[in-house]
């Protein structure tokens, strides 16, 4: 009989522990996220007299992983974004409107530059371009209605189309001797482009035919040389050069149910949709809470400028001089106001989730939670 020589080896078990793997915090650089931003709202889209884009930027390299958004930049706002280890600032409202003569610890908007540059902080603001834009503010605003078709109040315009210049003219030289002549002086005048000559035959004759585009203070210089030539001044064509539209982009809505609503029932929507337990309401000349409203003009913000002289049965907005809503209701308007962040901040946890997926969840996104209206009533 054959003994095993297999010896069993007593030995205590061991539990081997799976490595963890930490993910990597995510990031983006400084200029690649503010180009991303600009690509989801245009900054040309904002009113003139804004002040948008990047207000602040740390000394380069400078890399983002928490992307902190607010309506309003307040001291107790930069605490939070500084708490949460936030790299960009994204403010609705711009921190710095007015031009600032120095930075000191003065005064509080002062103090936001000198804390988000100490702490390399980066501080950007869309403002109206995020009014503009078709997935913007307004529109946000526009759903407290319930369901509505919306069209801009105030549509905007392509920017850089069709060209530079305002106005496009055109007229024919018939000697070549005076064409180098016309054209050289043409030349000479400021804010003139697309200066172009091309062969053309007119009444059996060859010609040569001159196209520019020019502004319109170009445009009274260009007339005037033209006018010293009477022949060229009878053949010369002046056109209007006309921006298209955008579709769906520009200030305020105009927003229209598809179903007549009580004005009582309007007002609980809108309450709802702004989480707020009072709004201000000013009844238009002989209406009544049960007065139905089937079109409505709204602007987030103040509707001062954009609401003047539009017709609907409802204003929808945050804040509006006393003069303008008197007239308002003098016309049988009714106008509700919210108080001016009101009718804005709601949107930010909508934009988030919006940035979340046009920047592919490559940073981190938050809401301020100490954003708030100034304004309560007591």
């Amino acid at each position: 009989m054959l003994l095993s020589c297999v010896h069993l080896i007593r030995r205590p078990l061991q539990c081997i522990q799976p490595l963890l793997v930490l993910p990597s915090r995510s990031f983006m650089d400084l200029k690649a996220l503010v180009s991303s931003l600009n690509d989801f709202a245009s900054l040309s889209l904002a009113e003139s007299w804004d002040n948008v884009g990047l207000l602040v930027e740390p000394s380069p390299p400078h890399t983002v992983s928490t992307l902190f958004l607010t309506n309003d930049l307040t001291e107790d706002v930069m605490q939070e974004a500084l708490q949460k280890k936030a790299d960009l600032i994204l403010s609705y409202h711009p921190p710095i409107f007015r031009a600032l003569k120095r930075i000191t610890w003065k005064t509080w908007k002062e103090r936001l530059v000198i804390r988000a540059l100490e702490n390399r902080v980066g501080i950007y603001s869309p403002h109206t371009a995020y009014d503009a834009i078709p997935h913007g503010v307004n529109n946000w605003l526009a759903k407290g209605l319930g369901v509505c078709t919306t069209v801009p109040l105030h549509p905007s315009v392509a920017p850089s189309y069709p060209t530079e210049g305002t106005h496009r003219v055109e007229f024919s030289v018939d000697h070549t001797e005076h064409l180098e002549t016309i054209l050289s002086s043409m030349r000479g005048i400021p804010e003139i482009s697309s200066l172009i000559t091309l062969p053309a035959r007119a009444e059996g004759e060859e010609q040569t035919r001159v196209s520019l585009n020019c502004t319109q203070k170009a445009l009274l210089e260009v007339v005037a040389l033209l006018s010293r030539n009477s022949l060229l001044y009878h053949k010369t064509e002046i056109m209007l050069l006309q921006k298209p539209l955008l579709p769906h982009t520009g200030m305020g809505r105009l927003c229209t149910l598809s179903e007549p609503v009580s004005l009582s029932a309007l007002t609980e929507r809108i309450k709802s949709h702004l989480r707020l337990p009072y709004i201000r309401l000013a009844l238009g000349t002989g209406k009544t809470l049960e007065a139905n409203v089937k079109v409505a003009a709204l602007c987030a913000g103040s509707g001062n400028s954009v609401l003047q002289g539009v017709e609907a049965d409802l204003y929808l907005t945050g804040e509006m001089s006393h003069h303008e809503v008197l007239d308002a209701v003098a016309k049988g308007i009714s106008v509700i106001l919210c108080e001016h962040s009101n009718t804005e901040r709601g949107f930010l946890s909508e934009l988030r989730d919006m940035l979340a997926t046009h920047l592919e969840n490559k940073i981190t996104i938050i809401v301020s939670e100490s954003d708030r209206d100034p304004l309560q009533v007591v």
